[in-house]
């Protein structure tokens, strides 16, 4: 394939037992690439091997007065001239596009398998991680995919030219094939040491650069508890250990490449004394000498390559390693049985909770963890424990940051999911009851049914760069325009001041570049530019966590309203705890150890509900405790009254 052919139609199905079996896969998918690259290489190789023979054979032409000898010499070395210059050319551009369509190829595998896991990704594997693996990973793999055709090139060259000084000049050709396994093997046993040294080098600076950037996200939060110095110092001590660690490997690899120095010149030097030697003898030729020595000098040439080859694969091991911990993750979700995406109530078994269609039911919980989890639930993104992806190698195969969800015994029978959880390499079946959308299990429909029917707003959203206009062209029904749903989300301070920034595109906000991450909005402008995302989608169920944690009484009130009125006929189910929020709502759920306690209207729930009130009013044990009381005190007035 051609860089100009990128991206690839299909990434094909990767070999994810061991990062090298994974390393072999992709050098069988490139093996068209390879074969060029090593035919460009041999003949790059083979043309510098022809040298010395017409560098001989034009001095012994000058030796013997040989005017026509001379000029065949020269004609030869001429076209020998050409050759390397086209070979050369030709293998640097054919190894780049190995590399480079290794890389994409990579990263293609990668982008779908984030697609394919979604937020469960960043759950199993650190977010950290998968980035590393994307960028310097990516690169030392498709490093690796280069050098593998240059070497197989150079080593058949090698094999050609020690045979050929064999059967040129067996006095000499014999020593310079003995120690060319010397030359070519000295640095192997160092390199797993200076490899060792140089991961532990990335990771201290991969340690520092996220220590860095968690700085710079919360320097305004640091700047008002005054914690600057302190994390302050706590860079300098990272970046300290990652000066040393740098120091460490480099005092390795200079040691290598001293040694690299060091063998080739001895070899030139013994082989110059003993040719000599055998000159003055009258044993060898002058010419001879001269083609041998020649031939010693440039076989340093292809030895670089088998240098190059073991330290790519040193390098690029661990990183496959990383990339096939990322490519063998999977999803537990069942094969689809049904086509189209259900309408109706969504319902939640484990928890007994119920959204009724079209209308919006405002969800209370006192744990804002809970909260999350029981929104990712109702989204179909079911919480995963480790697992098993079969690796035959022993590799690590850690899903960090895994959540431990605890089973709970449903109260309505209900279609059961069967999940997977892995101990110590063993995988086990585990049912999971299935959130229902219309009765139907939402593990039973197609995934991208699933995730248009039910779309989930998490409480901390992510704003990804470019223009206004581009981060509101997402997949939707058409029914909501983006203005309408910018007004529902009260954007329009936001679009007032993208306006004035968008000098470039003449005030209009909607052409304005919004920065990474949303880094130059402030939390409530980022939070209702998501909000009208999410509106802008218009799901058949729409979940959203915490929509208005961000923005003060005033402006939630009206978002609030805004997304009543928009959604009106769909259904809707929002977490949060403001009273304001609350009673807009349809119907408020109150959630309790995981499990729905009562349900009703905001103003019925505050006066019957102690533990609703307690959340919603956010009041101290203290205050919930007399409370309590004065309401049993109320009770027993009520029934002494009554007697």
């Amino acid at each position: 394939m051609q860089i100009r052919d990128l991206p690839y139609p299909d990434p094909g199905d990767p070999d994810v037992r061991s990062g090298p079996r994974f390393l072999l896969w992709l050098g069988r998918n490139q093996l068209r690439g390879q074969l060029k690259s090593l035919s460009w290489g041999l003949l790059h190789q083979c043309s510098l091997a022809g040298l010395p023979p017409a560098v001989g054979f034009a001095v012994q032409a000058v030796v013997d007065r040989s005017g026509s000898r001379l000029a065949w010499a020269g004609g030869l070395i001429a076209v020998l001239g050409v050759l390397i210059a086209l070979g050369d050319t030709m293998l640097h551009r054919t190894a780049i596009t190995n590399w480079i369509t290794a890389a994409a190829r990579v990263q293609q595998l990668l982008a779908r398998k984030t697609a394919e896991l979604g937020s469960a990704l960043t759950r199993r594997v650190a977010a950290g991680e998968v980035v590393a693996v994307s960028t310097g990973d990516v690169e030392k793999i498709g490093w690796f995919v280069e050098a593998l055709s240059r070497f197989a090139a150079a080593a058949a060259a090698l094999v050609l030219i020690c045979a050929g000084l064999i059967l040129y000049l067996p006095s000499l050709g014999i020593l310079v094939t003995l120690a060319m396994p010397l030359l070519a093997l000295a640095v192997l046993p160092l390199l797993p040491r200076a490899t060792r040294r140089a991961d532990l080098q990335r990771e201290k600076a991969g340690k520092a650069t996220e220590l860095a950037s968690d700085t710079v996200a919360g320097l305004r939060v640091l700047r008002g508890i005054g914690g600057e110095e302190l994390f302050l110092g706590r860079y300098r001590r990272a970046s300290q250990e990652v000066r040393k660690a740098a120091v460490r490997s480099a005092r390795m690899w200079s040691l290598i490449s001293a040694i690299q120095v060091l063998l080739p010149g001895v070899l030139l030097i013994s082989l110059v004394v003993y040719g000599a030697t055998l000159a003055r003898d009258g044993r060898i030729e002058v010419g001879q000498l001269v083609t041998v020595y020649s031939a010693a000098t440039l076989l340093l040439f292809p030895l670089r390559h088998f240098e190059e080859i073991a330290m790519a694969y040193s390098f690029s091991r661990p990183s496959a390693k990383r990339a096939v911990r990322v490519l063998s993750l999977h999803r537990t979700d069942r094969p689809s049985t049904v086509d189209a995406a259900p309408t109706g109530d969504l319902y939640d078994p484990v928890t007994g909770l119920m959204a009724p269609a079209g209308l919006f039911t405002a969800v209370v919980c006192g744990d804002p963890d809970e909260a999350g989890r029981l929104a990712e639930r109702l989204g179909g993104h079911a919480h995963e424990d480790k697992d098993a992806t079969g690796n035959q190698n022993g590799d690590e195969n850690e899903d960090r940051n895994a959540s431990k969800d605890s089973t709970r015994e449903a109260d309505h029978n209900g279609p059961e999911n069967s999940g997977r959880a892995s101990t110590d390499g063993v995988t086990t079946e585990r049912k999971t009851p299935s959130v229902l959308l219309g009765g139907v299990p939402l593990d039973e429909l197609p995934l991208d049914s699933a995730r248009t029917a039910v779309l989930v707003q998490d409480k901390d959203p992510v704003l990804l760069s470019g223009t206004l206009r581009e981060l509101l062209d997402v997949p939707a029904s058409r029914r909501v325009s983006a203005e309408d749903a910018l007004s529902a989300a009260q954007c329009g301070d936001v679009l007032d001041s993208l306006a004035q920034a968008s000098v470039a595109t003449d005030g209009d906000p909607m052409a304005t570049r919004i920065t990474e991450r949303g880094r130059s909005l402030s939390g409530g402008q980022r939070q209702r530019l998501a909000l009208a995302r999410s509106l802008v989608t218009d799901p058949e169920v729409l979940v959203l966590d915490e929509p208005t944690s961000a923005v003060d009484s005033h402006t939630e009130a009206r978002v609030a309203a805004g997304i009543k009125g928009l959604r009106q006929g769909r259904t809707t189910v929002a977490f949060a705890s403001s009273p304001l929020l609350l009673d807009l709502a349809d119907r408020v759920v109150l959630v309790h150890d995981g499990t729905v306690v009562a349900v009703g209207a905001h103003r019925e729930l505050l006066r019957t509900d102690l533990r609703y009130r307690a959340v919603v009013a956010r009041e101290t044990d203290d205050e919930t405790a007399v409370t309590a009381a004065q309401g049993t005190l109320r009770t027993i007035e009520e029934i002494e009254e009554r007697a």
